[in-house]
């Protein structure tokens, strides 16, 4: 099996890790939090302004890729605070079209930067 790391037009990362990998026709896209690339910064705003900022950062990693949001297969959302859940899914919602991708969430203690949210992705080629 050969694997090959993607790095994403002006993405930044916050540790040593490609933003994306691709193995067997399958994209491993590494989580993405609410970070403005061209500032490093998280952005401001609200829990959906956050998620809505994740979304753009995981169009330009997909792109990198030449996948589109209609080639994701499954989604792992990682929040800070599960109250932020109904906030975070009409973002999400928005975002595909059925047939859904598959879909977990969990709650966690911290995600990287102070992010109140993060989302990692895998999408298919030939989905």
């Amino acid at each position: 099996m050969s694997i090959s790391g993607i790095t994403a037009p002006g993405a930044k990362s916050v540790g040593p890790y490609s933003h994306a990998a691709e193995a067997n026709g399958f994209v491993f896209v590494s989580g993405q939090i609410p970070m403005d690339n061209a500032t490093g910064s998280l952005v401001d705003g609200d829990i959906s302004a956050q998620a809505e900022q994740v979304f753009r950062n995981i169009r330009n990693v997909l792109g990198a890729s030449g996948l589109e949001m209609s080639d994701v297969v499954k989604v792992q959302v990682f929040l800070t605070d599960m109250a932020n859940f109904k906030a975070v899914n009409a973002v999400y919602e928005k975002q595909f079209t059925p047939p859904y991708p598959a879909r977990s969430a969990f709650g966690v203690a911290a995600l990287p930067l102070g992010a109140q949210v993060e989302i990692e992705l895998i999408a298919a080629r030939n989905s």
